[in-house]
């Protein structure tokens, strides 16, 4: 006989639903922006579990940490899951029953009061909203998540119509979080695997924590421009640039690399291609710059970062100092 279990009605802390209708409607220019959002969060879940378990002594494993994908077609189901830390029944209702509050702002804030070294900390989630954009996607979504400090999990739901409810999991729990979206009708382009890749691909390359779509690792691309010019080889950065442009056995004119950390923080791999398109009867070619905050891609194309005459020049710019605006979609008008 399975025992009951107790479920708790929460409201949001705000008037969430014209909030949520904004935020799932309005801030995000795609659809397919909400994977790149959830994606974001489980990688930051996984940099804490990381940098909690090596601060405790304890050894991390390569590959240890993962995200996975996982569709359901004949449900209409996608589930995104990672084994991270997890959070608590407290956790929960702070970080996702609270609009424009960060459970990553939050956990730097601690570590950096609390005097520990929180520079490996890698986080992208400043603004607290990327995970509501899942209703852009979803009818419903469920969170089923168990910290690290916990063995019984706990589960949040929502319609995203102003209420949660959150119960306790009666069974054991892994550490880590599971997001279950039962996606609107017509959204079932998100459970075919093949676009399901594209989007990953696109977005989440770069996460620095292995991503799993069934059985296929997607992101086995390095990001070579974090490392030292003197550890890379002219065959890496020309291997980086077939990805870059889609142009196989194709080489650079030249290619630029280039890190600062004042006055704020950037790295850059920039070509010349050896080819003019414009000059083949192309037309004109678009700016061919990457914009990305902390290896996850904002923008292909990016039209700010250099001018007109320049667009003909490949790559990509790497940031965690460049202001986003709050979808992270594109930059803010700013003088840097």
């Amino acid at each position: 006989m399975t025992a009951q279990v107790e479920k708790q009605e929460y409201s949001f802390q705000a008037e969430i639903k014209q909030l949520l209708h904004l935020l799932s409607h309005s801030l995000y220019q795609n659809r397919e922006i909400a994977i790149r959002e959830l994606v974001s969060n489980a990688s930051d879940a996984l940099d804490k579990y990381r940098y909690t378990a090596v601060n405790a002594g304890k050894t991390v494993e390569p590959g240890e940490l993962r995200v996975w994908i996982e569709p359901d077609k004949d449900a209409r189901v996608l589930v995104i899951r990672d084994n991270g830390i997890g959070m608590t029944r407290e956790e929960l209702v702070a970080n996702l029953g609270t609009i424009a509050r960060s459970g990553s702002l939050e956990f730097l804030k601690q570590a950096q009061q609390a005097g520990e070294k929180s520079t490996d900390v890698s986080l992208i989630g400043q603004f607290g909203v990327g995970f509501y954009s899942s209703f852009m996607l979803a009818d419903s979504v469920e969170v089923r998540t168990c910290s690290h400090t916990e063995s019984s999990g706990w589960s949040w739901e929502s319609t995203g119509d102003g209420n949660y409810v959150i119960s306790e999991l009666p069974e054991h729990s892994e550490r880590g979080t599971q997001i279950r979206l039962q996606l609107k009708e017509g959204l079932d382009e998100f459970t075919d695997p093949i676009r399901l890749k594209y989007v990953l691909r696109k977005y989440s390359t770069f996460v620095p924590h292995q991503i799993w779509l069934a059985d296929e690792h997607i992101n086995n691309q390095p990001p070579i421009w974090v490392e030292p010019k003197s550890s890379l080889s002219e065959e890496q950065y020309n291997n980086f640039y077939e990805y870059l442009t889609h142009f196989p056995g194709q080489k650079p004119l030249w290619h630029l690399h280039l890190a600062a950390d004042s006055p704020f923080q950037f790295y850059s791999i920039l070509y010349c291609p050896d080819v003019n398109l414009e000059r083949m009867g192309f037309g004109k070619a678009d700016h061919g710059l990457h914009l990305c905050a902390k290896r996850i891609l904002v923008q292909n194309d990016n039209r700010d970062l250099l001018p007109d005459y320049l667009r003909f020049l490949r790559g990509i710019v790497d940031s965690a100092d460049l202001p986003l605006n709050v979808s992270r979609e594109s930059l803010q008008d700013n003088t840097v």
